[in-house]
């Protein structure tokens, strides 16, 4: 086998796996992509086999986060649906946006903890054509919070926070009703900062984006965990590692790559 006569290799696929929490695809991509030089030199499909067949002394499927084979989620299309807000729908939102040309477009979510713990939620913003993340903690999941963060943001970026956030593309979770005080800008009074738009019921797929964010957030924060005990210090490390993994849509550049 190639790997058995490149140790080099092998110790570097053992680090971004286990330490570094990369998938296998991401470990060869990246090294494709940035030209790291070793001895051998495997595909993906390989080291797939090779993990499936145990060849790696530290390595077994139970280390991959993301199965190869898994299935992929199945999404029911809401042909003819309607919010029940008087905010903007997203059937208004315009096509270019769908496109993911243009920087500055954005979808937001929360994640929760587990029940019967703190009340705290996190606050996730991804942006359409990067996957740049922005992930915050909140002491719960309202409306008075998500508008917090949000001012906080644009207190922070100054002028340029109008130019980073054209738009936000939102579920109708009850944190996000208040669309009027979430577009209006803390700056530049009677303005507005953003626009935001609203899928439709029960049609998660028009939030892809995030939803996919939220997944690799789950690497670090599984289900029933209790938000109110992670640190802000804990929060911005899930965040810098999402903003720098090789994204295999991204030729393996990061997220961080792609903004800049």
């Amino acid at each position: 086998m190639k790997i058995g006569r490149d140790h080099e290799l092998a110790r570097y696929i053992e680090k971004r796996i286990i330490k570094d929490r990369y998938s296998p695809d991401a470990v060869i991509g990246e090294i494709q992509a940035k030209g790291i030089e070793f001895e051998a030199s495997i595909c993906t499909k390989t080291l797939y086999n090779y993990i499936d067949k145990e060849v790696f002394a530290n390595i077994t499927n139970k280390d991959l986060l993301v199965k190869r084979k898994r299935k992929k989620g199945k999404y029911n299309r809401v042909g003819i649906a309607h919010n029940n807000l008087r905010g903007t729908s997203i059937e208004e939102r315009p096509e270019s946006i769908k496109k993911r040309e243009e920087y500055g477009h954005w979808e937001m979510d929360c994640v929760v903890g587990r029940q019967g713990g703190s009340r705290a939620a996190l606050l996730v913003l991804t942006e359409r054509s990067s996957r740049k993340e922005i992930i915050r903690k909140m002491p719960d999941k309202k409306q008075e919070s998500v508008q917090k963060v949000l001012d906080g943001l644009e207190r922070k970026k100054g002028s340029g926070f109008y130019e980073e956030f054209k738009t936000i593309t939102v579920d109708n979770g009850s944190e996000f009703l208040n669309w009027q005080e979430l577009e209006r800008s803390l700056r530049k009074p009677g303005q507005q900062r953003f626009k935001l738009y609203y899928v439709h019921p029960y049609s998660s797929w028009e939030r892809v984006t995030n939803e996919n964010a939220n997944k690799m957030i789950r690497r670090f924060i599984p289900k029933g965990t209790d938000i109110g005990k992670l640190s802000h210090r804990d929060i911005q490390q899930i965040e810098d590692w999402m903003n720098n993994y090789p994204r295999r849509i991204h030729g393996y550049k990061s997220a961080i790559e792609m903004a800049a």
